[in-house]
């Protein structure tokens, strides 16, 4: 559903996507990860037709995104980490002028709202300003919108930043259950257990490299089931083992503070690069 050949991207003297190579399947919900200043956003970007990559191809449903720009773009839609709602308007208008972007009629419209704004749970909202609503409820009007013309691709970019965990657990579910709807979603973010609890595969960004791609069970046994941190000489190292009572035994022949958890995604993440993926 979504096919990056090659993609490179550079502003002035930073290059920010160095060959991206990437397929994601039809129905798949697919996690892109990556410190800020990675290439996320710029991917994103690219494949919604915001900018244009330097070279390499990117295809939306077989659609090239420059080549066929409107038809690559009727495959899409995106929910961007900035709240760009029309603040001074209500709910219902926004998304009916998002409706006539694409060329809905008023019956369309009409029907289409009334169908996302159950399904989002805001229909008593529908006549309140924007300005007016939660952040919460603003992410919601956001995903409606663009689900307004049908989109195969729902892109995702930081949709629950700065929402509290009850929230962005709300839009979770939201997210799941669209997937289930038969979208294809490629999501990015910097809370690294909605990737966990949300993908089926994801990639990891370094420096415009990809640098793993896998499903997130797959990642996480290279390194092992449980981790051990533990502070030496006043710096944090973390320590991986396969089962419990290894990790327990290495305890008991130490001295220190110590922490035993479940290893993460995150700790994938460092493993490759060094870095941290809220960095």
């Amino acid at each position: 559903m979504i096919r990056i050949e090659n993609l490179k991207k550079h502003y002035k003297s930073v290059q920010a996507l160095k060959g991206v190579n990437l397929e994601v399947g039809e129905g798949e919900l697919f996690a892109y990860l990556g410190p800020n200043g990675s290439g996320k956003t710029t991917t994103i970007r690219i494949l919604t037709g915001l900018a244009r990559a330097a070279s390499g191809d990117a295809y939306l449903h077989g659609y090239h995104i420059e080549r066929e720009t409107l038809q690559a773009k009727r495959q899409c839609g995106l929910v961007p980490q900035t709240l760009n709602l029309d603040h001074e308007l209500t709910v219902d208008e926004n998304l009916d002028i998002h409706g006539r972007l694409f060329q809905m009629s008023r019956r369309q419209r009409r029907e289409r709202i009334d169908e996302l704004l159950a399904y989002v749970e805001i229909a008593d909202r529908r006549n309140s300003p924007v300005k007016t609503l939660s952040g919460g409820l603003k992410r919601r009007v956001m995903v409606a919108r663009a689900l307004m013309h049908q989109p195969r691709i729902l892109f995702l970019d930081e949709p629950t930043v700065g929402l509290d965990p009850a929230i962005r657990r709300r839009i979770w579910s939201l997210v799941k259950r669209i997937q289930q709807e038969g979208a294809t979603i490629f999501l990015t973010t910097h809370y690294i257990e909605e990737a966990e609890f949300l993908a089926e595969r994801v990639a990891f960004l370094h420096e415009g490299s990809i640098v793993a791609v896998d499903s997130p069970q797959s990642l996480m046994a290279g390194l092992g089931v449980w981790a051990l941190d533990e502070i030496v000489n006043g710096e944090m190292e973390t320590r991986y083992f396969q089962g419990r009572d290894e990790a327990n035994e290495h305890v008991e022949r130490q001295q220190g503070s110590f922490s035993l958890r479940r290893v993460n995604l995150e700790d994938v993440f460092i493993a490759l690069t060094g870095k941290r993926v809220r960095q």
